[in-house]
């Protein structure tokens, strides 16, 4: 319990700073201490809920305009979400490592391409549609492989979108609400969620959202990037170890 409500901490600082579900640190760290990946992908999702929702009242009081554009992402996910207890009961669990390492490849990629200067005409090009349709490929895929879904959207919705990082990774987390509450379900349904050890995670996760989004909102936004960069890498470098 005790081991398990520091991982909670320490997943909830990271979801709050960088706008993540947190699965991407948490997956691998219980992978770690003995948990199988489809047991730590169920401990994962549970503690999303937690963290995602708790989050987004944090970061709503900062930007009020993520409840509106983050609405039509999150009905994506959610629909992508419902899925992915199918996904989980019948691919075999290598298959979901290689696809957490190819969403953690793109990620890192995406940002690294991603500039910080954003022209008033590239801030118009957000399309209802196209964040639906995003947030139902991305509410599959992070579902099935128990993250949230902000560590693939966040790149996609600053690079390709020309969201402002910080208000992509505010997006990203309230997204996870969503897909983290269907993923829920369906994990629930096929019989993969792991309840008691996801709540100890999740209610300690409380924690560390509170100073992770503190934090995050007096940083400089170059630094800012870098240090998501930094996250990335280090979660794939502990990953391919583990693997």
């Amino acid at each position: 319990m005790i081991t398990l409500s520091i991982l909670g901490i320490i997943t909830g600082f990271v979801s709050g700073f960088f706008g993540i579900g947190g699965g991407t640190i948490l997956v691998p760290l219980l992978l770690l201490i003995g948990f199988d990946m489809k047991n730590a992908i169920g401990i994962s999702v549970f503690q999303m809920v937690f963290s995602s929702i708790y989050g987004t009242f944090l970061n709503y009081h900062k930007n009020r305009s993520i409840l509106k554009e983050g609405l039509f992402i999150g009905i994506g996910g959610f629909l992508g979400g419902l899925l992915s207890g199918f996904v989980v009961s019948y691919f075999d669990e290598i298959y979901l490592k290689y696809i957490f390492i190819f969403v953690l490849v793109f990620s890192i990629y995406r940002l690294i391409v991603t500039s910080l200067q954003i022209s008033t005409e590239e801030k118009t090009r957000k399309k209802t549609i196209y964040l639906i349709i995003i947030g139902f490929f991305i509410g599959i895929i992070a579902m099935s492989i128990g993250v949230g879904g902000s560590i693939l959207l966040t790149p996609i919705l600053a690079s390709f979108l020309y969201y402002n990082l910080k208000d992509a990774s505010s997006l990203g987390l309230f997204f996870v609400i969503f897909s983290s509450i269907a993923g829920f379900i369906s994990l629930s349904l096929s019989g993969h969620m792991l309840y008691y050890e996801g709540f100890i995670v999740g209610i300690a996760s409380l924690i560390g959202v509170y100073f992770g989004i503190k934090i995050k909102n007096i940083i400089h936004l170059q630094s800012y990037k870098k240090l998501i960069l930094a996250m990335y890498i280090v979660i794939l470098l502990l990953f391919l170890y583990k693997l």
